[in-house]
């Protein structure tokens, strides 16, 4: 009853409210861990980055920004958690509002701005906490930095060895400029600088890239040869779209922003499906947007995904969504006859 009240509560709040408040209640282990308690169907594990994954349902970047609660969050089910976006150094990031729940589209625009409390602190919260699970770092560039490979480089070095995969972050529309980092030019320059620290520090952990999903089929084209030529461990497909459909109800519908939730579902679906089949399942792929039921979770692994993740879903079906959707996909490969998770990625691209 108390959840319940409280859910409603924060569904109704300023969204940035809203979300401070979670944080609060999650860090101070005020939502009982009896609830969310489920034993996991076998089918859902699965062996991805060199990891065993308990099942495939991850909580993406942004909820989690200054990493403050995710072994919180691994406790409310989910399978895996990314942190951040952390950016070199602190930074308060795009005026206020930058919020907008669409709640007629279950959707949520954002031009946030990677707000982040800056690497130091967050290394240090990290140092102090270790993971009870599969940790993910996202990091992006310093809004008003020069040479923005500098600031992965600077986040590379410190995080690598403090989780199980660094997400280099390329595709928020909310930094200047940053999706300019797609061009093959300027990918090449990144990735090749990453791997090279990389191989400085004699470092193992996985590196995925965050892609934007407003981009063409030559750019995808170009982009799958490039982190196979690169030895890129894994890709997050996608990040939130600045496209806008014509069937969006909500009065929020032309704010500046990325959009996430629902909408973009099918755009990010038909992003996946492309590079599943340009890189012929030779590196995985974590499929990020609309997920919120089971069907939507083996829809994006029948495009081709090894992993989800959800963000949107979370604020608007509350903290049972991800043990809700494992139940349902334990189900659903039950009953479309699939012996095991790995079985049905890519199914729909055959």
């Amino acid at each position: 009853m108390i959840y319940e009240i409280i859910s409603t509560l924060l569904k109704k709040a300023d969204p940035e409210f809203a979300h401070s408040l979670a944080i609060k209640l999650l860090k101070n282990n005020f939502l009982p861990t009896t609830l969310f308690t489920q034993k996991n169907s076998n089918k859902l594990q699965i062996q991805v980055l060199g990891k065993v994954f308990t099942n495939p349902i991850g909580l993406a970047a942004g909820f989690d920004k200054n990493a403050e609660v995710y072994n919180s969050i691994f406790k409310l089910g989910f399978g895996f958690v990314e942190v951040g976006t952390v950016t070199p150094l602190a930074q308060s990031g795009n005026l206020k509002p930058r919020v907008f729940r669409l709640n007629e589209d279950k959707a949520i625009i954002n031009r946030l701005g990677f707000p982040s409390v800056g690497l130091d602190k967050v290394k240090k919260t990290i140092e102090n906490n270790k993971p009870n699970g599969i940790l993910g770092i996202n990091i992006g560039p310093n809004k008003d930095t020069e040479y923005k490979i500098k600031d992965y480089i600077t986040c590379f070095e410190n995080f690598c060895n403090l989780c199980d995969y660094i997400c280099i972050n390329i595709s928020s529309p909310n930094t200047p400029n940053l999706r300019d980092l797609h061009a093959k030019d300027k990918i090449e320059e990144l990735l090749k600088n990453i791997k090279l620290k990389q191989r400085e520090l004699n470092n193992s952990t996985k590196i995925l890239l965050k892609i934007s999903p407003d981009i063409n089929d030559t750019t995808i084209s170009e982009l799958a040869d490039i982190v196979l030529n690169e030895n890129i461990d894994g890709l997050v497909l996608t990040n939130t779209t600045i496209s806008r459909s014509d069937l969006l109800k909500s009065s929020h519908k032309s704010e500046v922003g990325g959009l996430s939730g629902l909408p973009l579902e099918d755009n990010s679906n038909q992003i996946i499906k492309k590079f599943f089949k340009k890189l012929q399942n030779k590196i995985p792929i974590i499929g990020v947007g609309g997920v919120h039921d089971g069907p939507s979770a083996l829809a994006k692994i029948k495009s081709g995904a090894s992993l989800v993740q959800l963000y949107t879903s979370l604020v608007y079906e509350g903290p049972l969504v991800a043990n809700r959707i494992n139940n349902e996909l334990g189900k659903l490969l039950e009953a479309e006859g699939y012996l095991s998770l790995k079985d049905a990625i890519g199914k729909d691209c055959i």
